[in-house]
């Protein structure tokens, strides 16, 4: 009975630690460059400030990118912006790539 149990709790113990290789070896950002009024930024991934106005954001990555009327990504989402196109705006606050 004992030789099961260590048996059962070295299989739990080997499968949680390919399952957490397997998560953090996961994390995802887009592949290409996403333009904030002219500064680029290769394969982004996270919320970006825009910081003048009128602004131009140009989404060259492979994801769809969030305008936000807010700072920090808050407020609500003002254009999601697929791949290839350019957004001009009086009233963005921020940028949301996957």
């Amino acid at each position: 009975m004992r030789r099961l149990t260590a048996t059962t709790a070295l299989g739990a113990f080997a499968a949680a630690a390919v399952l957490a290789l397997t998560v953090s070896g996961s994390a995802y950002a887009a592949e290409g460059v996403l333009t904030v009024n002219g500064a680029e930024h290769k394969d982004p991934s996270g919320c970006y400030p825009v910081e003048r106005y009128p602004s131009s954001v140009t989404n060259h990555t492979d994801a769809i990118a969030e305008v936000h009327s807010g700072p920090d990504c808050t407020g609500p989402v003002e254009e999601l912006l697929r791949p290839g196109v350019t957004y001009h705006s009086e009233t963005a606050g921020s940028v949301f790539v996957l």
